[in-house]
């Protein structure tokens, strides 16, 4: 595989500024809307209004797991607005991504807080390496 590909079949065609901002507006409020609806009785009340009272319980499966793909999204948007310097984070995040989130089901949300802080912590720094990755590469 060529090193400016992200595909085994080619070179990926380089993406827009605008696409990268939309893909990390889109990754920042992930995280808010399911912060919003865990941590707020919004979206019960808004569910009880509408009728699926049932849907509650089952609403930390979909909530929590968008916690922690909300930072793979911002690793691969940070990763497209640097000029992609270095290996596309699509995989290891998503894989990362995955795995914090079928660990906070298997540990039935104790410690969902801790793995939500961590895999934003973890984007930080990835965001840091980025940002120091692409001064030295530039004049």
């Amino acid at each position: 595989m060529r090193p400016d590909s992200d595909h085994p079949n080619g070179p990926a065609k380089q993406p827009d500024k605008a696409q990268a901002n939309r893909l990390l507006r889109g990754g920042l409020g992930g995280p808010l809307f399911a912060a919003l609806c865990c941590f707020t009785p919004l979206l019960v009340v808004v569910l009880a209004g509408a009728g699926l009272s049932a849907v509650m319980g089952w609403l930390d499966y979909a909530l929590f797991p968008l916690l922690f793909v909300s930072p793979a999204v911002v690793a691969q948007a940070l990763w497209l607005r640097t000029a992609r310097p270095g290996p596309s984070p699509k995989i290891w995040a998503t894989l990362i991504a995955v795995l914090l989130s079928v660990s906070g089901i298997v540990l039935e949300f104790r410690g969902a807080l801790t793995l939500s802080l961590l895999a934003a912590a973890l984007t930080g720094a990835y965001a840091l390496y980025l940002n120091h990755f692409t001064k030295e590469v530039r004049p």
